[in-house]
């Protein structure tokens, strides 16, 4: 008996690993999250037990810390009955999926695990709207942050927290998940902190699937940008570049 924890990739079927795609063919139980696509569920086999584990947004941190304990109960009671437990997130199980915590859980439970690693939406969303993380002369390295703070630019306590300030020195690409929410504070955060209002951002929504749109704005625009979740946000020249992929706009709103 082994539980899986298995990426489903950005959202296109396609971009599952072949490993994961003949996991989920013979999966006893699934338990999936909320961002995985309906078109990756229909490889499921029709006998085995699907569970939605997703969490709604915008629920608050207690909330949400409370279905994570439910996820992990789960995990480990069917972890010890079921032959093959799928645990299905979106994009990859160790890109702000909580991976790590799942598997610390079922090694004190005593149940065998394996990662089966998905495309990252960080990654895979960006460059299916034709926006490369990396450039030669405008961009050497890529930073990935979560944008689900409380208070964007301003200290809540948390350790944890996105530093913007250096971030926003950082240079490079950025690119910022689960950010939309937040996205005027994060914007004024980069700004306050020294990045040029008119540097380069695209949102991408609904990135790789057949509903993908993407918009084009800058740092002083983000704010004004009406797509909501889920949407991946690029902030840095690769933005700007003029590389053009299915559903994308020009710059503005």
């Amino acid at each position: 008996m082994t539980v899986y924890l298995v990426g489903a990739g950005p959202g296109d079927p396609g971009l599952l690993t072949l490993r994961g795609a003949e996991l989920l063919r013979s999966a006893d139980v699934v338990l999936y999250d909320r961002l995985v696509t309906s078109d990756v569920l229909r490889l499921v086999r029709n006998e085995a037990l699907c569970i939605d584990v997703g969490k709604q947004p915008g629920t608050d941190s207690g909330a949400a810390d409370h279905r994570q304990d439910d996820i992990g109960r789960l995990l480990v009671e069917h972890g010890r009955t079921a032959a093959i437990v799928v645990r299905l997130k979106g994009g990859d199980p160790f890109v702000f999926g909580r991976g790590g915590e799942e598997i610390e859980i079922l090694e004190r439970a005593g149940i065998a695990w394996e990662i089966v690693p998905g495309v990252t939406s960080a990654l895979g969303v960006p460059g299916a709207a034709g926006i490369p993380a990396t450039h030669r002369g405008l961009a050497s390295s890529v930073t990935i942050v979560t944008g689900q703070t409380r208070h964007a630019g301003e200290s809540s306590g948390c350790r944890h927290d996105p530093d913007w300030a250096a971030l926003a020195r950082t240079g490079g690409t950025l690119v910022i998940l689960m950010g939309m929410a937040s996205r005027a504070a994060i914007a004024a955060a980069l700004i306050a902190a020294g990045r040029c209002p008119d540097t380069p951002v695209a949102v991408i929504q609904n990135g790789t699937t057949p509903a993908q749109r993407t918009v084009r704005t800058t740092l002083a625009g983000l704010a004004e940008v009406d797509l909501g979740p889920p949407a991946v946000i690029v902030v840095g020249p690769v933005a700007g570049l003029g590389l053009r992929a299915r559903g994308s706009e020009g710059p503005g709103v």
